[in-house]
């Protein structure tokens, strides 16, 4: 890791109002480290970059001194925190390939994360269906299982579940946030991002003190990509930055995986436009593993089919899903045999369509229905219509 001078040096050059990633990685390749850069005469300093970039390189940013200030309180206040700069051995080699690396990463928790032989990211809506965030969690849970750090940025909704699924199965997770490590956004996933720094891994290239803003979150999505192997999408509408991601990983060779969805849902389009322009189409947990040909880590075989990476491992109340105590008859007969969840499919439909597959009587119906959603075996979404949740 740099030290505290180094680091100030670090501080300044990423500070430097005008002076992007690439043209600091510019300044580097000509003159070395931030010091030496700062060390240039004018007239050198002219002849890598504009003269507007030249007059900032030559003053200290208003900013700097106190950043520098909170940088190193903060670092002091954990041994789980670092500041990994471009020169640092553990920066990630991933980051080094893309076109505009950043020239610092906040990062707290398990640094060696960033040094795992497989990561995938995992992304998709802030607003997922309830079987969209299901399917994220239980994949996810598999995948980590399996031995892959699931790397995603700790928004709402799908990223929130790959995160939960993967600690669920206490493996590796890294969330890519879009501010300063000292805050948490989305306030909802406060908790979430304890456990995070506890046993996972935050990182960052804003500065401490970072708020959240609309720019940013586009932005860090490339790193989310950069870091990892592959790019997995579970729900995304059409405009949706979980499809800037699959596209940064794309234009970096990277693979780019689609889970695919009822054709009458939007939270849907935006994976089947993926898989349409090339993105390779999974169901499960064992299909992402084979095309990443990735058979290392803490593989765990399932205690009931070998075959099913999402077999329920659950052996006492104590460890099963908090949200499916697997006890009761309901739950059992409804994901086996109900006859209104059959006739339903697996598409969101109406009360009219459930009623004229099922022949029940209104009044009949409704009562099942509201069963059948206090069980956890289906959702009401908006304009009347129903979907069922497939637990896998």
């Amino acid at each position: 890791m740099a030290g505290e001078h180094e680091l100030d040096a670090w501080l300044r050059l990423s500070l430097t109002p005008g002076v992007g990633d690439v043209s600091a990685r510019r300044l580097l390749t000509a003159f070395g480290l931030p010091e030496q850069v700062f060390a240039q005469p004018e007239a050198v300093l002219r002849q890598v970059v504009s003269p507007a970039q030249t007059q900032a390189l030559l003053v200290p940013p208003p900013d700097w001194a106190p950043t520098c200030e909170a940088t190193h309180a903060w670092l002091a206040a954990g041994a789980n925190r670092h500041v990994l700069t471009l020169a640092d051995a553990a920066y990630p080699a991933e980051l080094l390939e893309i076109a505009d690396p950043p020239l610092l990463l906040y990062a707290q928790g398990d640094l060696a994360l960033l040094s795992h032989p497989m990561r995938l990211a995992v992304v998709g809506s802030r607003n997922p269906t309830a079987q969209g965030a299901l399917t994220a969690r239980d994949m996810c849970r598999a995948l980590a299982a399996a031995g892959v750090c699931i790397v995603s940025g700790l928004a709402l909704g799908i990223d929130g579940a790959a995160h939960e699924g993967a600690l669920d199965a206490e493996g590796g997770t890294i969330a890519v946030v879009g501010t300063g490590l000292d805050r948490v956004y989305p306030r909802r996933h406060l908790d979430l991002a304890h456990r995070m720094a506890a046993h996972a891994l935050l990182i960052s290239e804003f500065p401490l003190g970072t708020s959240p803003s609309p720019s940013n979150f586009p932005k860090r999505n490339r790193i989310i990509a950069g870091l990892s192997q592959g790019t997995l999408v579970v729900e995304a509408a059409l405009a949706s930055g979980s499809l800037i991601t699959a596209r940064c990983a794309a234009d970096m060779g990277r693979d780019v995986f689609a889970i695919p969805g009822s054709i009458h849902s939007t939270q849907a389009k935006g994976c089947h436009a993926l898989i349409r322009q090339g993105a390779k189409l999974v169901e499960t947990a064992q299909d992402v593993l084979e095309e990443l040909r990735f058979t290392g880590g803490k593989a765990q075989k399932p205690k009931n089919d070998p075959a099913d990476p999402f077999a329920d491992e659950a052996v006492s109340d104590d460890e099963a899903d908090p949200a499916d105590d697997g006890s009761s008859a309901t739950h059992r007969t409804a994901q086996s045999g109900d006859g209104v969840l059959d006739c339903m499919g697996h598409a969101p439909i109406g009360l009219d369509a459930i009623q004229a597959r099922t022949g029940l009587a209104t009044a009949t119906l409704q009562v099942h229905l509201l069963d059948l959603e206090l069980d956890g075996h289906l959702v009401r979404m908006p304009g009347g219509l129903f979907q069922r949740i497939v637990r896998t």
